[in-house]
């Protein structure tokens, strides 16, 4: 565990889901930076924006903030490090990515997210709830940080400024501008399925928000369908394309779409609610296949991420794939596309019999994997 130095106090912090051996922090120097300025002069309502394992709302927690994120495992993360601390959970109001904020707020707090069209309609979201003496502080490290970037705040919010560097890290302040005009958001957004009489539907944070991706187009040529198949996962559904696709291949099958993004599922949801399949779904927001029991499932399909926020990694992928072999029936199957360069194959070789390639191109490769009895 490593705690936090803040004017506010110390805090132990730590990354959910929990790792032997972890060597990452549970905040970076964008999250000090900020609460250095602070420091204890802090009044009013406060509304914080994207914090991702809680450093954030741990330390101004007596403040009773409202905290808005589209991550379960970000408020997971918040929630333990709450309670770690001993710090009172409700008394920050915990409200999703979809959920309107309530009032008006007199400081507000945004991570910088590595998505422009997440943090445009953060941003315009946040408009209607900002006061004339309102203070707005982004936060990021200065690699995430862009002319683009400032120009949204500047455009949505008001007369925007940023700080000198430090360690990395900058702060972007921004006074509300009165007489702006607040656009509209374009989110969720629709466009249809090549090929198919479908229409996909993408809030924000859904990653391909416009066209669908090389590799997922890649996985959706191969498919299975069997009239055994009784209950499929689309693990990671973004918007539920994969899901979908296999749902049409597999009429008689239960779907279950699962992703930690809450924009993610309300997609999925939204994606099947108008393709007209007639098959029984599920849409569930959560740690991978943790909220599933054992033996529940018969298809896994899973396009698995490679980072989680700014850090690059397999655990994610590795986690998937342990959960999925749990959730399998015997001789159920997992299938995964992944760049060719993450050698996802020796890793599922630990896990699973018979591991096979499906199909390949210059930089992806579908994978399928069965449970032995």
């Amino acid at each position: 565990m490593q705690t936090l130095d803040t004017p506010a106090g110390s805090f132990i912090l730590r990354r959910y889901p929990l790792r032997k051996q972890e060597t990452l922090r549970a905040w970076d120097a964008a999250d000090e930076y900020l609460l250095a300025h602070l420091g204890n002069e802090i009044s009013g309502r406060i509304l914080i924006i994207n914090d991702g394992f809680g450093a954030l709302s741990c330390a101004l927690a007596r403040y009773g903030p409202t905290r808005q994120s589209d991550s379960y495992l970000a408020d997971w993360s918040a929630r333990e490090n709450l309670k770690a601390n001993g710090l009172d959970e409700s008394g920050v109001d915990f409200i999703g990515s979809l959920d309107e904020p309530q009032g008006a707020y007199d400081l507000v707090l945004i991570r910088v997210t590595k998505t422009l069209a997440l943090l445009e309609h953060e941003l315009i979201r946040l408009r209607p709830h900002l006061k004339p003496e309102s203070r707005v502080i982004g936060c990021g490290m200065s690699k995430q940080i862009h002319t683009s970037t400032l120009q949204l705040f500047e455009r949505i919010i008001g007369p925007t400024t940023t700080s000198l560097a430090h360690k990395k890290a900058r702060l972007i302040f921004a006074a509300v501008g009165a007489d702006l005009e607040i656009p509209a958001s374009s989110y969720p957004v629709c466009y249809p399925l090549e090929g198919t009489d479908f229409q996909l539907i993408n809030h924000a944070n859904v990653f391909s928000r416009d066209q669908l991706d090389i590799g997922t187009r890649l996985l959706l040529a191969h498919i299975p369908a069997s009239d055994g198949y009784r209950d499929i996962i689309d693990l990671g559904c973004g918007n539920g394309v994969v899901g979908l696709m296999a749902a049409q291949q597999n009429p008689a099958a239960t779907l279950h779409f699962v992703d930690e993004s809450a924009m993610a599922v309300a997609s999925a949801q939204a994606t099947f609610a108008g393709s007209g399949l007639a098959n029984p779904a599920r849409f569930s927001q959560g740690d991978a296949l943790s909220g599933f029991p054992p033996a529940s499932a018969d298809l896994i399909l899973c396009n698995p991420p490679f980072h989680q926020g700014s850090v690059v990694g397999d655990e994610i992928a590795w986690r998937m794939f342990n959960q999925a072999r749990r959730v399998l029936r015997t001789g159920g199957e997992l299938r995964i596309i992944g760049n060719r360069h993450l050698n996802y194959h020796v890793k599922l070789k630990r896990l699973y019999c018979n591991v096979r390639q499906v199909a390949a191109d210059r930089k992806f490769v579908v994978l399928k994997s069965f449970k032995a009895g």
